[in-house]
C-alpha cells in the first residue's frame, strides 16, 4: 500500500472493503495450494498405489475436487477484484475531486508558474498511475509475500533441502528489486516530466490554434510537436529498457530455479529409486516421483508471486513517485481564503471605498497601484480610463478578490474585504473580464452560467440587456446553439455582448465591465449604456474602457496614469482637473474626425 495525508482517509473510508478483498485474495491463494497436492496424489496413483479395480474411482473423486477447488478460484477472483480493484477505483475518485476542488481555491499567480498542461497530467496520468498500484499492486504485494511465504513453508516441510537451493535465486529476486527501484524511480519522474511538457504543448496549440492558422505556422508548429515528442519518446523508451531488463533477470532466476529442481529433483529420485539415496548436509535424501511433481507444482504456482514481488517494485517506483508530484500539487500554499471569523456580507448596497490602497504582483518590486483612495457611492454608474498599463483592470480585479490587499485599503459597504468570506465577497460582484470567455456549450447554458436558478424568460431578457437577443434568434437552434470551444463559432462582439448577458442575470450589487464593449459598434454600444441606466438604476456598475465615449454619460470617471489617481470627478470637471482626460478627449475627437473624412471619400 502507498500511505499519505490525501490517501490515509481514503483508507479509512474504504478500509473494510480492502480488508474483505485482502481476506477472499488470501482464501483464493491458500485454495490454489491444494491442486499440487491432488496432482501429486494422481501421479502417485500411477506410480506407487496403482489398482485397477480402483483406479478410475480415484481419479473421478480427485477430478471432482479440482473442479471445486476452480469454481472457488474463479468465485474468488471475481469478489477480490470487486472489492480491491473497486475500492482503488473509488478511491481515485475522490483524490481527483480534491485535486479539481484545490485547483479552484489556488490563486492566479500560482498558474503562472505552473501551466494547465501540468496540471491536467498530475490529474490523469499520475491518478492512473497510483489507481493501478492500490489495485493490480494490492494483488501483487499480497501475492508476492503471503503466497511465497505459505508455499516457501509448504515446500520446507516436504523437502527442506531442496527448498534451501531454490531459496538463494529468491533472495536476489528481492535484491535485484531493491537495487533497481531507486533507478526506476527518477526514469519514471523523467518520463512524467516530459509527459507534462507534451501536455503543456498539446493544450497551448489547441488554445491557439485560430492564430497559428492566421499566421501559417503549421508546418513550425508541427516541427516544435515532434521534437517535444520526441523527449517523451526517449524518456519512455528509456524506462521500457531498463523494466524489461529488470524483467528478463526476474525470468532467467525462475528458470533457474525450475531447472534446479528438475535436475536436482530428478537425481534424488534416481538415486533414491537405486536403493542408494543421495546424502545432502548429512542426512539420505528419498524423495519419489509423486513428491517432486507435487514440488514442482508448488514452485509452478510460486512463479506468479515471485514475478508479482518484481512487478510491484517498479509499480511501487513509479506510484510514489507520482503520489510526490500529486502531494506537492495539493500541498501548494492557498493563498486566497478566509480569515478565523471571517464576515459573511449580506444585503451589499454596492458601496465601495478605496483607502491608500497600493499593490504589487507577487515577486515584483514595482507596484502596479499606488495610493489609490476614492469613494463609489451606491447606485453610480463609473467610468474608469487610463493610458495601457496604467492599472485599470488590476483595479476592478482587487474587487473580484482575486488577490490579497494590505488590511484598511479596500471595503464594501464600510466592511473591510480582507474581513469578508471570499465567496460572499465574490457574490457581491458579477465581472466580465477582457477575454470574454466562454465554455464549450448552448448560448443558453453560457447565460445561465452566470445564475443557475433561473428561467428561460429571464435569459432571454439578459441577452436583450446585452443586445444580443436578435443575434441568437437569428441562429439556426437559437438559444440552445452549442458556442464552440471558448466561444470559436461566434464574432468578437457576441462574446462580449453573451458575457455581459451572463453577468447581468447574475443580478449583483456591483457589475464591472472590463473593456466589454470594445467589439461592438456605437450604437450597440449605447443601446447596453442605456440598459444599465435602467436596468440597473440604484446598483454600482464600472466600467472599463480605452474609448471616452463609453464612459463620458457615466456619473463619474476614475482616471489613472502610470498606477496613481490622477483624478475622480465628473466628465465635465475631469476636462479642467485631468491632463490625461482631456488628451483621451481630443484624440477621440481627431479620430472621429479622420473616420468621418475617409467615409466622405468613399
Amino acid at each position: 500500500m502507498l500511505f499519505g495525508k490525501y490517501l490515509n482517509k481514503y483508507y479509512k473510508k474504504y478500509g473494510i472493503f480492502i480488508f474483505l478483498g485482502i481476506l477472499v485474495l488470501c482464501a483464493v491463494d491458500v485454495c490454489q495450494l491444494f491442486i499440487p497436492d491432488l496432482i501429486g496424489k494422481l501421479v502417485e496413483l500411477f506410480t506407487e498405489n496403482y489398482d485397477p479395480n480402483n483406479v478410475m474411482a480415484q481419479v473421478q473423486r480427485y477430478g471432482l475436487q479440482v473442479l471445486l477447488i476452480s469454481v472457488a478460484l474463479f468465485v474468488g477472483r471475481i469478489v477480490f477484484r470487486f472489492f480491491l480493484f473497486g475500492s482503488s477505483t473509488k478511491i481515485i475518485e475522490g483524490l481527483r475531486q480534491d485535486m479539481f476542488d484545490k485547483s479552484l481555491r489556488l490563486d492566479q499567480t500560482y498558474y503562472q508558474a505552473n501551466k494547465v498542461g501540468n496540471v491536467m497530467s498530475w490529474v490523469t496520468s499520475d491518478t492512473e498511475e497510483l489507481q493501478e498500484y492500490m489495485g493490480w499492486g494490492t494483488v501483487m504485494l499480497v501475492d508476492g509475500f503471503f503466497m511465497t511465504g505459505v508455499v516457501l513453508t509448504r515446500m520446507f516441510l516436504r523437502n527442506w533441502v531442496m527448498t534451501l537451493f531454490i531459496i538463494m535465486p529468491i533472495i536476489l529476486i528481492i535484491i535485484w528489486g531493491v537495487l533497481v527501484e531507486k533507478v526506476m524511480s527518477k526514469l519514471w519522474l523523467d518520463r512524467q516530466s516530459a509527459l507534462d511538457r507534451l501536455y503543456d504543448f498539446c493544450e497551448e496549440t489547441f488554445t491557439g490554434i485560430r492564430v497559428i492558422k492566421a499566421f501559417l505556422k503549421e508546418t513550425q508548429q508541427l516541427l516544435h510537436f515532434s521534437k517535444v515528442a520526441r523527449k517523451n519518446k526517449d524518456a519512455d523508451i528509456k524506462l521500457g529498457v531498463v523494466s524489461v531488463a529488470f524483467d528478463v533477470v526476474i525470468i532467467i532466476l525462475i528458470e533457474a530455479i525450475v531447472c534446479l529442481i528438475i535436475g536436482l529433483g530428478g537425481w534424488f529420485v534416481y538415486c533414491a529409486a537405486s536403493g542408494n539415496p543421495a546424502h545432502v548436509f548429512g542426512m539420505d535424501i528419498k524423495i519419489t516421483t509423486a513428491e517432486l511433481v507435487t514440488f514442482l507444482n508448488y514452485f509452478i504456482i510460486l512463479i506468479w508471486p515471485l514475478i508479482a514481488l518484481g512487478s510491484v517494485i517498479t509499480m511501487h517506483a513509479r506510484a510514489k513517485t507520482s503520489y510526490k508530484r500529486i502531494a506537492r500539487f495539493m500541498d501548494a500554499e492557498e493563498v486566497i481564503k478566509d480569515k478565523e471569523n471571517a464576515i459573511e456580507l449580506k444585503d451589499v448596497k454596492g458601496k465601495i471605498e478605496f483607502r491608500n490602497l497600493s499593490f504589487a504582483y507577487k515577486n515584483e518590486e514595482k507596484p502596479v497601484l499606488n495610493d489609490i483612495s476614492l469613494v463609489i457611492n451606491p447606485g453610480e454608474n463609473i467610468g474608469i480610463v487610463g493610458r495601457v498599463g496604467s492599472g485599470k483592470s488590476t483595479l476592478v480585479a482587487l474587487l473580484t478578490r482575486l488577490y490579497n490587499l494590505d488590511e484598511g485599503t479596500l471595503f464594501f459597504d464600510d466592511i473591510d474585504i480582507m474581513d469578508c468570506t471570499v465567496k460572499s465577497a465574490r457574490e457581491a460582484v458579477a465581472s466580465v473580464p477582457q477575454d470574454n470567455f466562454l465554455f464549450s456549450m448552448s448560448v443558453e447554458e453560457n447565460i445561465k452560467f452566470g445564475n443557475e436558478n433561473t428561467t428561460h424568460e429571464d435569459i432571454v431578457k439578459a441577452a436583450e440587456f446585452s443586445d444580443v437577443a436578435k443575434d441568437i434568434d437569428g441562429f439556426e437552434k437559437k438559444y440552445d446553439s452549442l458556442t464552440g470551444e471558448r466561444g470559436l463559432s461566434l464574432s468578437g462582439g457576441q462574446k462580449q455582448r453573451i458575457s455581459i448577458s451572463r453577468a447581468f442575470i447574475k443580478n449583483a450589487p456591483i457589475l464591472i465591465l472590463d473593456d466589454s464593449v470594445s467589439a461592438v459598434d456605437i450604437d450597440t454600444e449605447e443601446k447596453i449604456l442605456e440598459n444599465i441606466k435602467l436596468e440597473r438604476a440604484g446598483k454600482t456598475t464600472i466600467i472599463i474602457s480605452s474609448r471616452v465615449s463609453t464612459v463620458n454619460k457615466l456619473d463619474k470617471i476614475v482616471v489613472l496614469n502610470e498606477g496613481s489617481l490622477e483624478a475622480f470627478d465628473t466628465p465635465n470637471n475631469l476636462m479642467k482637473v485631468s491632463p490625461t482626460y482631456k488628451k483621451m478627449v481630443e484624440l477621440q475627437k481627431l479620430e472621429d474626425e479622420l473616420k468621418e473624412t475617409n467615409y466622405g471619400r468613399q
